[in-house]
């Protein structure tokens, strides 16, 4: 969607800048948007926003050590298999 009408500018390309780790100020400098008009600055505030905290999130849970997870030698040994099923199977 188009954010910035007088310079052009997607949301998508907001959002790309914001993940990098920008704030507003310096993608407003880096893309001109809203410099002209000024109608598009509440919404790309909002996107630049949205993407940092969005990045947040994913970094807090890239952090999280792995967990070994125990596979089950066979579907019927699975917790997830449906009892009943196996009883007829069986």
């Amino acid at each position: 969607m188009i954010v910035c009408v007088c310079r052009r500018i997607s949301d998508r390309e907001i959002a790309r800048h914001a993940r990098a780790g920008m704030s507003f100020d310096e993608i407003q400098f880096e893309l001109g948007v809203a410099t002209q008009c000024g109608c598009c600055e509440s919404c790309a505030r909002d996107v630049v926003a949205q993407c940092s905290a969005t990045s947040t999130v994913a970094a807090l849970h890239n952090e999280v050590a792995a967990q070994p997870v125990q596979l089950a030698n066979s579907i019927l040994e699975s917790k997830s298999w449906n009892s009943s099923l196996h009883s007829r199977a069986a």
